[in-house]
């Protein structure tokens, strides 16, 4: 008899939960970026009815060889963030659509459980289990705009 070959599961399999409870939290803080995929700088631009150059002089700064949302000023925070609510919240940044399933925080349990620490809506009381297929296809399309940001050369 033949043994059928199983394909590794994730450890998050059986899904994983969160619900985003509006906080604001994710786009406040600490240090960090929002960097910015081609796609990201034309939605935006398109949102804002800016040609690509001038939204990029009046919202982004150049970091490490790529584009980054600028913080609002005098603060770490998100430059759309008002009253803990997302400005551009139809155009937002896939980096923050596909919050919280980012690569460093899927590795194991240890690093979601970190990310959790800094997000209250990980492991939530009354947030559902998100399917592990739904994780994955953030995961991918969180490393597809990776791919897709515009790197120096």
């Amino acid at each position: 008899m033949e043994k059928k070959i199983e394909e590794d599961e994730p450890w998050f399999s059986d899904g994983l939960k969160f619900k985003c409870t509006g906080c604001g939290g994710c786009c406040t803080g600490s240090p960090g970026y929002v960097f910015l995929s081609n796609s990201d700088l034309e939605k935006l631009s398109n949102h804002f009815k800016l040609e690509l150059n001038q939204f990029q002089q009046k919202y982004t700064r150049y970091v490490d060889g790529q584009y980054a949302l600028l913080d609002r000023p005098g603060s770490e925070d998100c430059i759309y963030l008002q009253d803990n609510k997302c400005t551009v919240y139809d155009a937002r940044p896939i980096q923050c659509k596909t919050f919280p399933w980012w690569i460093h925080n899927l590795r194991g349990p240890k690093d979601w459980e970190e990310a959790a620490s800094r997000c209250e809506g990980i492991n939530h009381v009354d947030a559902p289990i998100i399917p592990s297929l739904h994780i994955e296809t953030e995961l991918l399309t969180y490393l597809d705009n990776l791919l897709d940001q515009n790197f120096d050369s």
